[in-house]
């Protein structure tokens, strides 16, 4: 049975001829696969060459219009990170911003039957903004005082991240422009506090607030200058003044809210506007952060704002003119022009006629920066402080003491 293929299908051969053919046909075998290899191969290395010619050929045209839409897509890869940082920073912030609404109660001048110009009370509804802080594990809410002045407890209601909230106290300090709102819920996210002393002129900076009533509007803006002082704010007026200014805008409805810089931090509470319109121009004002602080502290803690006190008059007129002419070729300090008997500034033999150049280790810029700075010390601290006296430069130190005490027990 091996060899009947052969034997049925080749002629009858000899011995010797036989062999030829299977030797002929073995030969014919061995070139036949190894053609089919060859061809396979090739096959292969086509098949390649035709899928890499694919892949590194051209792509097809791009249109004008394509190519722009591609310019703009690299040229805004670095807004688009800016804008994603204020995206996050508003997200991160918001749950700690509250929209205000306060029943004001103000008199008004009206004609009625029996008396002309009678004046009754009316109640005018105002929108404001507010910052959630955490003191000693309650909860409270800054704002401005004219947001929420004369209104009482029942006429303001507080909303923050969807929740309304009722106060349960509240104090205030007209002379800063600052008030605080207690909150007896424990389901509140605090804001995080900056340092405003770390603020330099052309920061970056983000307001939220509710101008005109349009809850958590964002705005953006910079630092545009610091120690904005002697500013006319409405009848009252503040009387400690130390505003930062910027150009993000800010409305009416804005006061109260948080002034914000690239970290998500509170760095200030916007409280007025400069402007021609009533509206934003540009140049608005926040209270730097360190000065709230200080007031807050004191309004949770002992219901009223203890300031420092030291005892001097100054001179609001004084200027490089009049330094030049006593010899002191500086423009900033303030000149004392009164001491008052038994104070700290007596004890410390300050003299009518000195100027004050240095406070704490700060130049003294003019004499409403410099009241402000002595009222925000800490009460009964050691201040250092720099004077020119009579064509001298001398340090002395001077002993803070409370303005509210001093004026009871003279």
């Amino acid at each position: 049975m091996k060899h009947i293929f052969h034997d049925t299908y080749l002629p009858r051969l000899g011995r010797k001829g036989r062999f030829h053919i299977r030797v002929a046909i073995l030969f014919l075998l061995f070139v036949f696969f190894n053609a089919m290899t060859i061809y396979s191969v090739h096959g292969q290395i086509t098949s390649r060459a035709s899928t890499t010619a694919r892949v590194t050929s051209k792509p097809a045209a791009t249109s004008p219009r394509d190519l722009m839409y591609q310019d703009l897509a690299v040229a805004s890869s670095a807004l688009t990170k800016q804008n994603s940082l204020l995206r996050k920073i508003v997200k991160t912030v918001s749950p700690s911003v509250a929209h205000i609404e306060a029943k004001k109660r103000q008199k008004s001048t009206v004609t009625n039957g029996s008396s002309a110009n009678a004046r009754r009370p009316v109640v005018v509804e105002e929108a404001g903004s507010g910052v959630v802080i955490e003191h000693n594990g309650s909860y409270y809410v800054i704002t401005n005082y004219h947001v929420i002045e004369s209104a009482g407890i029942s006429d303001i209601r507080i909303e923050v991240d969807g929740k309304i909230y009722s106060p349960s106290r509240l104090v205030h300090d007209r002379q800063t422009d600052i008030s605080v709102i207690s909150l007896s819920s424990k389901d509140l996210i605090p804001c995080r506090i900056g340092k405003s002393k770390k603020v330099a002129i052309g920061d970056f900076v983000v307001a939220v607030g509710s101008p005109f009533g349009l809850s958590h509007s964002v705005s953006y803006g910079i630092i545009s200058a610091l120690n904005r002082h002697d500013l006319d704010l409405g009848p009252q007026g503040v009387n400690y003044q130390d505003f930062m200014q910027t150009d993000a805008a800010i409305n009416p409805g804005n006061s109260g809210g948080p002034l914000i810089n690239l970290q998500g931090e509170i760095i200030g509470i916007n409280t007025a506007i400069a402007s021609n319109s009533g509206g934003n121009d540009g140049i608005g004002f926040s209270i730097p952060m360190d000065m709230v602080m200080r007031i807050v502290t004191d309004l949770i803690e002992l219901g009223k704002v203890q300031r420092g006190f030291l005892g001097v008059s100054l001179d609001s007129n004084y200027t490089y003119e009049k330094a030049s002419s006593m010899g002191l070729n500086v423009a900033y300090g303030a000149m004392v022009t009164r001491v008052t008997a038994r104070s700290p500034a007596a004890d410390a033999d300050l003299r009518v006629g000195d100027v004050i150049l240095e406070f704490n280790g700060e130049k003294v810029k003019n004499d409403s920066l410099l009241v402000t700075s002595v009222s925000l010390m800490p009460i009964n601290s050691i201040v250092p402080i720099k004077i020119f006296r009579r064509g001298e430069i001398s340090l002395i130190d001077i002993n803070i003491n409370n303005r509210e005490a001093f004026s009871f027990n003279q």
